[in-house]
């Protein structure tokens, strides 16, 4: 058995904070095992270091970690779900999915609510998904685009360079963070990004003994939720720059699937909900996101 695992990620603080929860399950599993965090800077890295808008897609933060994997640099590869591309490249797979924290957004603000803010209110955010959201609830808002990480985004809140901002929970529990929060938004409002509170734990395919390890750290409920978004994202093409969300988790023994896709602008928002008993979780997402598609799903998207 080996007695050392590399385990590549990110070295931004969310990244490395998320990978040590993930050692510390790991270790309570297998104590002897000696966890070496190894940090790999991405491409997304860099662009947000230089304040340059990335435009390649989800791929830009989790590629070179991919690499790393595939090229045996590190044994083990922990990423954010949410920016994990659909397509996993050959050779690699998710060995485990632990326990999904919170996955919804919140609002941080100076002192008011989300309906409490004002008309003409600065939000600041990248993302098209909560941009469409926010509109599609308040069009008086003004969405400001803002970058960089969850650091970088609290300061230029307190400097005034917006009046409010859009994070998700899980990050913000994960730092220590959650006294900022000013309001949990209800999925009703803001549906979530696709695997969005949740880890992907990656090794290589063929690495058996590594796999079965990491597989003691999966929470199938989590796993099957996941799945589901993620068909239902591949069905629909989507990629971090459209305006697509999921939400799935089991009740009574069914999976239950929220799905919205949007105009940028929130003007055309359409949502679908899917209680499924299928066995593949995916092909439930992809049912979802079919029902979708015959509401209209494709000019919805294309719209501004």
């Amino acid at each position: 058995m080996k007695q050392h695992l590399r385990i590549g990620t990110r070295g931004s603080p969310l990244a490395l904070a998320q990978t040590n929860e993930m050692v510390d399950s790991l270790k309570k599993i297998a104590p002897q095992i000696r966890c070496e965090v190894v940090p790999i800077r991405t491409q997304g890295d860099r662009m947000q270091a230089t304040g340059k808008v990335g435009v390649e897609g989800k791929s830009q933060f989790t590629k070179e970690i991919e690499d790393s994997l595939i090229q045996d640099k590190v044994d083990v590869a922990v990423h954010s779900m949410k920016d994990l591309t659909t397509d996993i490249p050959p050779g690699l797979l998710i060995a485990a999915v632990p326990e999904r924290m919170n996955p919804r957004d919140v609002l941080i603000s100076r002192n008011k609510k989300f309906q409490q803010l004002d008309g003409g209110a600065r939000i600041g955010t990248s993302s098209v998904r909560r941009k469409a959201q926010l509109l599609a609830a308040r069009g008086d808002l003004e969405i400001v685009e803002m970058h960089g990480n969850i650091d970088t985004r609290l300061r230029k809140l307190e400097k005034g360079d917006c009046d409010a901002i859009v994070l998700a929970a899980a990050g913000l529990i994960r730092l220590g963070l959650e006294e900022r929060v000013t309001e949990f938004f209800s999925p009703n409002v803001m549906l979530p990004a696709v695997g969005q509170g949740a880890l992907a734990v990656q090794s290589r395919a063929d690495d058996i003994e590594v796999r079965t390890l990491l597989s003691k750290l999966d929470h199938e409920p989590t796993h099957r939720a996941i799945e589901a978004e993620r068909g239902f994202a591949k069905k629909l093409g989507a990629n971090c720059q459209t305006p697509i969300a999921a939400y799935a988790r089991l009740e009574d023994g069914k999976l239950a699937i929220d799905g919205m896709v949007a105009a940028t602008s929130g003007r055309l928002v359409l949502r679908s909900r899917l209680v499924s008993d299928n066995p593949s979780a995916e092909k439930a997402g992809e049912e979802l996101a079919e029902s979708l598609l015959k509401k209209g799903a494709e000019i919805v998207l294309e719209a501004k």
